[in-house]
């Protein structure tokens, strides 16, 4: 029987942690036959977005583990900026990853173009952060990525869903943290300059990373989960699953 498939969160994985136990703690309920892909840090690197780079999370070991289950690595190099010297630099990193099964996740298009080119086994995801929230910017995205992520305030949009065309190129949340809600995110931007490693630390809280809720007043809603069953109905396959942070507002 066709089931939805999953790519899963592996953020704040600690890097000796492996990565079935880490699967079992939290995500027993999804089979191994039905996860796509972890997405999460591997080596250092100043195209990493959505996140501050911190530590890795996914060790050589765990790769190779996920390899053996068939389980693919997605990339989050969704930084919002990339020069031609930042990339020619990550070649290597880029080279180790680049086989069938193995996704990117990115921001810039730029970017995407250059690994399209130079690294065609890669399966390229537009990232939430583009935000693609209309037909007409979906089908444009289509010319580029092999998949597009939608916001999450999407994912309870029935009606539009319905109407969309290839959707089984189209990665919807399972489920969502503060994003749901949040009308500007001005951390995207902040986290892609900060993980440029050059930042001093004494300047990073002038980045204003932290939450705009103080000037972008809203509700907060915590951890919200959405109707698989139904988007499935739908004709969505792919979702992409967060971890909750306990007692928290956002997911890893």
């Amino acid at each position: 029987m066709h089931e939805p498939i999953y790519t899963i969160s592996a953020r704040a994985k600690p890097e000796n942690k492996p990565v079935m136990a880490f699967l079992k703690e939290n995500f027993d309920g999804v089979s191994l036959d039905r996860i796509d892909s972890l997405f999460g840090f591997v080596e250092r690197c100043t195209l990493y977005g959505g996140r501050t780079f911190e530590s890795r999370e996914l060790s050589e070991a765990d790769v190779q583990v996920m390899y053996e289950h068939s389980i693919g690595v997605r990339l989050p190099l969704s930084n919002s900026f990339a020069s031609m010297d930042e990339y020619k630099q990550h070649h290597g990193l880029l080279e180790k990853y680049h086989r069938a099964g193995n996704s990117i996740i990115l921001t810039d298009n730029t970017l995407a173009t250059w690994i399209r080119r130079d690294y065609p086994l890669y399966n390229l995801e537009a990232s939430v952060i583009k935000n693609i929230d209309t037909y007409e910017k979906i089908n444009k995205a289509f010319d580029l990525y092999d998949t597009v992520v939608l916001p999450m305030r999407l994912s309870i949009e029935y009606d539009f869903l319905d109407k969309l065309t290839q959707k089984p190129r189209i990665t919807l949340f399972a489920n969502a943290g503060c994003a749901f809600n949040c009308p500007s995110k001005t951390c995207y931007p902040a986290i892609s300059r900060i993980n440029k490693f050059n930042t001093p630390i004494d300047e990073v809280g002038n980045l204003k990373i932290g939450c705009s809720i103080t000037t972008v007043p809203r509700e907060i809603l915590g951890i919200q989960d959405f109707d698989i069953g139904k988007l499935f109905d739908l004709g969505f396959e792919r979702f992409k699953l967060l971890r909750p942070i306990p007692g928290g507002i956002k997911g890893f």
